[in-house]
């Protein structure tokens, strides 16, 4: 493995009852908070009136930011960078899943710089600090919550990118599975595929001697596929939920790529879709990562690919090639996915050959050519992209 260090700022305070903590963590930051939030479900599901409750006790002056998208977006995030600096905003409070917690990320960062936040994602200028944010985690899928990574839309341009600074980490993510109850069947099952192919994009690396983290990976991805067809009959069952929560964030905290860097092609591939298409990026991802496998599969790599079939996918290797093998392994992710009902073409979401190209040529904006496992180029997204359709 190569040589790293390793350091996670975000204090994880994870179980049932653990909002009672946030009175203590906000404090310490000041009493002027922004609470940014999505589509409104946490006013249906009581959430909200528990956080604003909470943030009574310390007599906190409390702004919204609401209606954050599923694809957070730059024009949103530019809204809560005014309120920051117009308030004098202390500390932000994310309230929801991923993309409430991106697009505070980005409004964190923004509060403290006088660049254009879009500048910042797409690397023309950088984070020098950012305001103190801490989050409510409400669906299990981004892992968002103990990283520093986000991704934001700009829809005016149909671009997506994903980037992070040392100043993006959450100070605190207070995890109650009990929140994730009222997530719906479809989020849950687009949350499920988006953990599992952060592992996958974990997994799928060229670096030696990492027999540790390869066995991490694999009992993640094991564990979510144990998990997933009894949590979907049981919407809100405690541990089902736990289980699937802790996996969300384990896979994407950067300890499961201690010594390592994984591929993320799928991942840039993903972004291109969404950003011409707005689709979930869960779907996404379960409809690409086969196809990304397939692609790249060549001698050279398929004892990668052997390994996840036997060990994840239980392929049986009598008189099989190691090609056979992985080919087998790809089609059995693939039907996991379809069977715990997500989808398998780009057509499921009315996407035809018409934006092909355009979306071909979103993959390799930012590079000529992408992924670490085996680098690609817009002939390969072109390749990828039809085979999804």
């Amino acid at each position: 493995m190569d040589n790293f260090t390793y350091r996670n700022p975000t204090k994880l305070i994870f179980g049932k009852g653990q909002l009672d903590a946030l009175p203590a963590e906000v404090e310490q930051y000041g009493k002027k908070v922004l609470i940014v939030y999505g589509g409104g479900s946490i006013k249906r599901n009581g959430i909200y009136d528990n956080v604003i409750k909470k943030l009574s006790e310390i007599n906190a002056v409390v702004f919204e930011l609401p209606g954050v998208e599923p694809n957070p977006r730059i024009s949103t995030v530019r809204k809560g960078v005014e309120i920051c600096k117009k308030e004098s905003i202390d500390f932000i409070l994310a309230v929801g899943g991923g993309s409430t917690i991106d697009c505070t990320k980005a409004i964190a960062a923004g509060a403290k710089t006088n660049a254009d936040m879009w500048d910042v994602v797409t690397k023309k200028a950088k984070a020098e600090d950012a305001l103190p944010f801490g989050t409510i985690l409400t669906i299990a899928a981004t892992g968002s919550e103990m990283n520093r990574g986000s991704v934001i839309t700009n829809w005016e341009t149909n671009e997506k990118y994903g980037w992070g600074s040392p100043y993006s980490h959450p100070k605190f993510s207070i995890l109650n599975p009990e929140h994730t109850f009222s997530v719906p069947e479809n989020q849950t099952v687009y949350g499920m595929v988006d953990i599992m192919s952060h592992v996958l994009e974990h997994y799928f690396h060229q670096t030696g001697n990492t027999p540790i983290q390869d066995r991490f990976c694999e009992s993640i991805l094991i564990t979510v596929m144990e998990t997933a067809p009894k949590l979907l009959m049981d919407l809100e069952n405690y541990e089902l939920r736990e289980t699937i929560m802790l996996s969300g964030t384990l896979a994407l905290n950067d300890m499961l790529n201690m010594g390592y860097r994984g591929d993320w092609a799928t991942h840039n591939l993903e972004h291109a879709v969404s950003a011409v298409h707005d689709i979930p990026h869960g779907g996404g991802l379960a409809i690409l990562f086969p196809n990304w496998m397939k692609h790249v599969l060549d001698d050279d790599n398929a004892g990668r690919f052997k390994k996840l079939a036997i060990r994840v996918f239980n392929v049986e290797v009598r008189n099989k090639s190691d090609r056979e093998i992985a080919l087998e392994g790809i089609e059995k992710l693939r039907e996991f996915w379809i069977s715990i009902g997500a989808p398998a073409t780009l057509a499921d979401y009315s996407i035809d050959e018409s934006t092909v190209e355009e979306m071909a040529d979103k993959t390799v904006i930012a590079s000529e050519k992408y992924g670490n496992f085996k680098k690609l180029n817009r002939q390969d997204s072109l390749e990828i992209l039809k085979a999804s359709l």
